[in-house]
């Protein structure tokens, strides 16, 4: 009897033994899943160049974009895929290439990637992979393809993917609606999402503004994630109450119309603006000169200064709202757990080479401003430092993987490389140290020191660009039939071949 009471004993002290250690690892695993899966917000703008302090040392520009600098890393070469909104995007979200993912255009098809190309029915977006993981994931305002000012205009979804969400919220901003003069600055172009045109708001009806209004309910997002949920209460809370949150917030400034409020005009007199120096070499071909000034928008001097001015003043518009995020991630107490990420979706021209806006293969159309702030101490050594290393967009959804710790889990199809080496002040290994960039017929390489730009498929000397950026970094005189290049020419020539060729064919490597 007493034999058998102290057997029961010792079961029950062993049962009772277990199930504190199996809290003890339940609870040890929660705390070590939670410090691997810090939360996460990407921020992006739209038709963003680099001409922004961080990159150019202009001087209050963007405050709010130099203090996240200086708490994490600026990417100087880092390049999009396309230099149009709907496929750029679709790109860094599916973490494919263009040719790939088979998203050329812009469209509103909702599904994006997804539908193009229906083989990857199945491969989940930069924000559904981590909601597949059990992230919060929202989006606020243009992520993928979105009309500006048309769609935004309608409150209109775009060309979404609904399942890389939990949340999403589509701003209905007034933009050409706005409340003052709208004054058209391209007399040859009436379209208002690709002409130029600006509209000085008074700062009191700032808050009317599709940007304004993406903050403010991000904001609330950022709140209802970090609110403390009443004791008792009953009513239904939030959405996976527990888990990290992937916030994609999108600002349409600067994209055009140009619209912000006076305040954001006042520092720039457009007497005090000036234009870039024209230079265009005789042997440029002419698919690289279809965004001159008179091709497209005829705009006087005037109207181009007017133009560079409310494009800055848009910059600083949405620089603000960078800063309303910023302050709300520092007063909830949440910045010291979340990943910030700044982004474009491409670049964009102010006259340079007399070209206008995105859609070339010109430097300022495809190269892109990239800030990665992510707490820790493995990090904090290369904060306000800038990587020189050349990169693609394509590499921000893998290296977000790496971030979060799941590495072992990124898809196999994924076409970029991870910057986590970058984020901790190391360099990039050399036969990655490229860049690949389309845009229609067109097609790019950037490597450390070339940019080579070819227009059809085949090389014949009229249809080609090579640029020296050690000597050149305007891109003002094309080497193609220049002594002393033949070699150069030929090695970047099949460094082309090889990274459109792996491009082409990426969907066999689909798992």
């Amino acid at each position: 009897m007493i034999h058998s009471i102290v057997l029961a004993s010792l079961k029950s002290i062993r049962g009772l033994i277990f199930k504190i250690s199996l809290l003890l690892i339940l609870l040890i695993t929660s705390f070590s899943l939670k410090a691997q899966k810090p939360n996460i917000l990407l921020i992006i703008s739209d038709d963003l160049n680099t001409n922004i302090g961080p990159y150019m040392n202009t001087y209050e520009h963007t405050p709010y974009l130099d203090r996240l600098a200086a708490e994490g890393v600026s990417f100087s070469n880092i390049y999009s895929q396309f230099p149009l909104c709907g496929p750029s995007r679709a790109s860094f979200m599916s973490g494919l290439y263009p040719e790939t993912n088979g998203v050329l255009g812009n469209n509103d098809q909702l599904g994006s990637y997804r539908k193009e190309t229906p083989a990857l029915a199945n491969h989940p977006s930069m924000a559904g992979f981590f909601r597949e993981r059990g992230y919060y994931t929202a989006r606020i305002s243009k992520i993928f393809h979105m009309g500006v000012p048309g769609g935004i205009e309608r409150g209109a979804v775009g060309g979404d993917d609904p399942d890389s969400w939990d949340y999403a919220y589509n701003v209905l901003g007034p933009e050409t609606l706005s409340q003052g003069n709208l004054e058209l600055l391209s007399p040859k172009n009436l379209h208002y999402g690709s002409n130029f045109a600006q509209m000085v708001i008074p700062d009191s009806l700032e808050g009317t503004q599709t940007d304004y209004m993406a903050a403010s309910q991000a904001i609330a997002v950022l709140e209802n994630r970090a609110g403390k949920i009443p004791s008792g209460g009953t009513n239904k809370q939030r959405v996976k109450k527990d888990a990290p949150f992937f916030l994609a917030v999108g600002f349409v400034r600067p994209h055009v119309p140009l619209i912000a409020p006076e305040k954001s005009f006042a520092p720039y007199p457009v007497e005090e603006v000036l234009l870039p120096t024209v230079k265009v070499g005789e042997n440029v071909p002419s698919q690289a000169l279809k965004r001159q000034n008179e091709k497209i928008w005829g705009m006087d001097e005037l109207q181009q200064r007017k133009t560079i001015r409310a494009y800055m003043a848009s910059v600083r518009f949405m620089d603000e709202q960078v800063g309303r995020l910023l302050n709300a991630l520092d007063r909830l107490d949440l910045r010291k757990e979340t990943i910030v990420i700044f982004m474009s979706d491409h670049g964009y021209n102010l006259g340079e080479h007399d070209c206008w806006s995105k859609s070339s293969l010109w430097e300022g159309s495809v190269r892109v401003p990239v800030i990665f702030s992510v707490p820790g101490k493995d990090f904090e050594g290369a904060y306000g430092s800038q990587t020189k290393s050349i990169s693609e967009l394509l590499d921000i959804y893998p290296t977000l993987a790496d971030l979060t710790g799941f590495s072992s889990e990124k898809p196999a199809i994924l076409q970029g490389k991870s910057l986590l080496n970058e984020l901790k002040g190391e360099k990039k290994g050399g036969e990655d140290n490229f860049a690949y960039t389309i845009y229609n017929d067109g097609a790019s390489v950037r490597t450390d020191r070339w940019r080579y730009n070819r227009w059809g498929e085949s090389a014949k000397g009229t249809n080609e660009e090579l640029y020296d950026h050690d000597n050149d970094p305007e891109e003002n005189t094309n080497l193609v039939g220049e002594k002393g290049y033949k070699t150069v020419l030929g090695t970047i020539r099949e460094k082309l071949n090889e990274i459109k060729s792996n491009a082409q064919t990426g969907l066999k490597n689909l798992q």
